[in-house]
C-alpha cells in the first residue's frame, strides 16, 4: 500500500468508538503507516490496537500507549476525540467545564512534547470551545488547528437529499456556520438540488423549518436511535480533515477555525473553509440578512461560552492570550 506520508499520526481517545473508527479509517485510506493510539483507559486502547493488528494492514506500524509523553513525542498530526461523550438528554454545552479542562491539558501536551506538529483536529464537544482552549494552551498558529463542524452541513445535505429523493451528492451548497450543534446558523440561500436553486424547488417555509430543526437535532436523534453519541460520521469527517492537511484532496466542508477579524473576534467558529497542506483558510460567508443575523446570534453564544471558560480559569482573559500563545 502507498501511504500519503510516513509521518506520525497520534489519535487521542483511541480507546473509544470514535477513536477506534478513526484508526481504522486512517489505515483504510492509506494516510500513514505510523499511527499511535493513545488513551488513559488501558484495556480500551489495548483492545483497539489488537483489533487493528488483526486487520493485517500492509506495512502498518501501529503502536499504543497510556503515556502522553510517548503518544505526543514527534507527532506531526493529531486528532483528538479524548473528551467525555454526550449522553441522551445532554446538550454539548453540558460538557463545557470537564471537557475544556481536558482540552487545556491536551494543548499543554502539544506545547511540551510536539511543538513541531503540523495540524491538529479537535472533535470532542463542545468542539468550538474545546478547540479554542487547546489552541490557546498549545502555542500553535491558528491555521494549524481546526475543529469538527462538517457534520452539521452533511446532516443538512442528507435531510434535503431525502426530501427530494436524490443522491446526497446532488445537493450542493448546504452549509451551516457559526457554532457547532444547536446554535448553528443554517445557510440555505446557496443550496442547489441537481443544479437547481432550492428556492425553486417548491419547499414551503414550514417544511424547511422542519428540515432545519431535524438538522439541528441530528446528533440527538442518533443518540436516541443508537443509545450512544455519533461515532462513525465524526470519525470519517475528522480523518478526511487530517488527510487534507497531509496533502490529500482539500477538505472544503465547513470546519471550525480561529476567527479574529472586524466582526467576529477571538472565537473558534465554522466558516467557509478549505483545509490543505498549508493549513486552514477561511473567507467570510455570504447569505441573506436572516442567515447573517442567525450567524450573529451564534457568534454571541460562542462568546458566552468563551467567557464562561475564562471565568472558570481554564483559559486566561482575552487580553492575556498572547502570553500563553504568541501566535494569537
Amino acid at each position: 500500500m502507498k501511504y500519503l506520508t510516513n509521518e506520525k499520526l497520534t489519535i487521542v481517545g483511541a480507546g473509544g468508538m470514535i477513536g477506534s473508527n478513526m484508526a481504522q479509517t486512517a489505515l483504510m485510506l492509506g494516510l500513514t503507516p505510523n499511527i499511535c493510539l493513545y488513551d488513559i483507559f488501558e484495556p480500551g486502547v489495548h483492545g483497539v490496537a489488537e483489533e487493528m493488528y488483526h486487520c493485517g494492514f500492509e506495512n502498518a506500524n501501529i503502536t499504543w500507549t497510556v503515556d502522553p509523553a510517548v503518544a505526543f513525542k514527534d507527532a506531526k498530526y493529531i486528532v483528538s476525540s479524548g473528551g467525555a461523550p454526550r449522553k441522551e438528554g445532554m446538550t454539548r454545552e453540558d460538557l463545557l467545564k470537564g471537557n475544556c479542562q481536558i482540552a487545556a491539558e491536551f494543548g499543554d501536551y502539544i506545547k511540551k512534547y510536539c511543538p513541531d506538529v503540523k495540524h491538529v483536529v479537535v472533535i470532542f464537544n463542545p468542539a468550538d470551545v474545546t478547540a479554542l482552549t487547546a489552541l490557546i494552551h498549545s502555542g500553535l498558529k491558528p491555521n494549524q488547528l481546526t475543529s469538527l463542524a462538517a457534520l452539521d452541513s452533511t446532516r443538512l445535505q442528507s435531510n434535503l437529499a431525502k426530501e427530494f429523493g436524490v443522491p446526497q451528492s446532488s445537493v450542493t451548497g448546504a452549509h451551516t456556520y457559526g457554532g457547532h450543534g444547536e446554535q448553528m446558523a443554517v445557510f440555505a440561500s446557496q443550496v442547489k438540488v441537481d443544479g437547481k436553486p432550492l428556492a425553486e424547488m417548491g419547499l414551503t417555509p414550514e417544511r424547511f423549518a422542519e428540515i432545519k430543526q431535524n438538522t439541528i437535532q441530528g446528533g440527538s436523534a442518533i443518540i436516541k436511535l443508537r443509545g450512544r453519541s455519533s461515532f462513525q460520521s465524526p470519525a470519517y469527517c475528522a480523518i478526511k480533515m487530517i488527510e487534507a492537511s497531509m496533502g490529500g484532496a482539500p477538505f472544503t466542508l465547513p470546519a471550525g477555525t480561529y476567527v479574529n477579524n472586524g466582526k467576529f473576534k477571538n472565537v473558534m467558529m465554522a466558516m467557509p473553509t478549505t483545509i490543505d497542506k498549508t493549513g486552514v483558510h477561511f473567507v467570510e460567508p455570504t447569505g441573506t440578512p436572516e442567515e447573517l443575523a442567525a450567524l450573529d446570534a451564534s457568534y454571541a453564544h460562542l462568546c458566552k461560552m468563551r467567557d464562561e471558560i475564562i471565568e472558570l480559569g481554564i483559559v486566561p482573559a482575552v487580553a492575556d492570550w498572547k502570553k500563553e500563545n504568541p501566535n494569537l
